[in-house]
């Protein structure tokens, strides 16, 4: 049996799910684990989520709940969770009904084989086309910047030691990705395969758009690839002006005259011009990205938590010697 764990759940607009989600938790974390928190983190929903939470942390004092100031994002609210939660483990994991608590388990005996974070895969993906395409150039991105093998196997349900977390306990900026912070403590990263159920109500909030701009963040926010990427066009673009200067003076030799053609030229210029846009905005981009994070925008700011006695430098073995749980 685990002897502390903390189950981190960032929330948005899920007022008709959480009931259901925190029975079924409830129910599977009294058999598994001897002390244990359930870690609420409401994030600027805009349906009666906050209220639902409320309602539940009356009858059932394992829940510890807070209430952002507005939405900033999943993974911003899962590291205000990761940052509050007291165990020994910690598992995040979605508000939908898709992560199925009946799978905790899974995680936590793949843990005990000696790894420091473990993700819950689905056996079969339940997204559309264009989903299911963001999802794995995302996962191919996350490989590059955690520069781990196993990265194309995460999910946002995953189980890891709460030590791994002061690798990135001073970490302020805006953009967030809790799989790349993870990296930044450990390389002992496995997987296991779960059954990923159908959601519950409503629909997913990562439209096709937003993923793809999900991706650009990671890409450009914790990865250097970009940069190389301009470099290699840049070293290529120099191989082709050699290229082309060859051509020339061959065809100069070789013909007795100018090489004619205004297309051959034009498209010449095209080439080399938008290399250097290219580069140019990739640049741009990085220093937009130190723009935004001297400007000491905060990653959230709480509005409200319960319960307020709650000390998150304590142990859950000591809050519970308090009373508290």
């Amino acid at each position: 049996m685990q002897k502390s764990l903390s189950i981190v759940i960032p929330v948005y607009n899920s007022q008709d799910s959480l009931p259901l989600l925190i029975r079924d938790l409830a129910s599977v974390l009294s058999e598994i684990a001897s002390n244990y928190e359930i870690i609420l983190v409401n994030d600027g929903s805009k349906d009666q989520s906050w209220k639902v939470i409320e309602d539940l942390s009356a009858t059932h004092p394992q829940i510890r709940a807070f209430d952002l100031m507005r939405n900033y994002g999943q993974h911003n609210a899962l590291l205000c969770g990761i940052r509050e939660s007291r165990g020994e483990v910690i598992v995040t994991m979605d508000d939908d009904l898709q992560h199925s608590p009946k799978s905790i388990p899974q995680l936590l005996t793949k843990l005990e084989e000696g790894h420091d974070v473990v993700y819950g895969v689905p056996e079969t993906e339940k997204h559309n086309f264009w989903r299911n395409f963001t999802s794995r150039l995302i996962k191919w991105i996350l490989k590059k910047a955690m520069r781990v093998s196993t990265a194309q196997e995460i999910s946002a349900f995953r189980a890891f030691r709460s030590e791994i977390r002061d690798s990135f306990s001073n970490y302020d900026g805006i953009f967030v990705s809790i799989d790349v912070l993870l990296s930044w403590g450990t390389t002992r990263f496995s997987s296991v395969k779960i059954k990923h159920n159908k959601r519950a109500s409503g629909r997913s909030q990562y439209s096709f758009k937003r993923l793809l701009n999900h991706a650009f963040t990671l890409i450009t926010g914790f990865s250097i690839l970009p940069l190389q990427v301009s470099s290699l066009l840049g070293f290529l673009s120099i191989l082709f002006g050699f290229a082309v200067l060859i051509y020339v003076i061959i065809k100069f030799i070789t013909g007795g005259g100018a090489v004619p053609g205004f297309t051959f030229l034009a498209s010449t210029v095209a080439i080399f011009s938008g290399v250097q846009l290219f580069a140019i905005g990739m640049i741009g981009e990085y220093l937009g990205r130190l723009f935004s994070r001297n400007l000491g925008q905060p990653t959230y700011t709480i509005r409200s938590r319960y319960p307020e006695q709650a000390s998150t430098s304590e142990s859950l073995d000591d809050v519970k010697k308090e009373g508290f749980l």
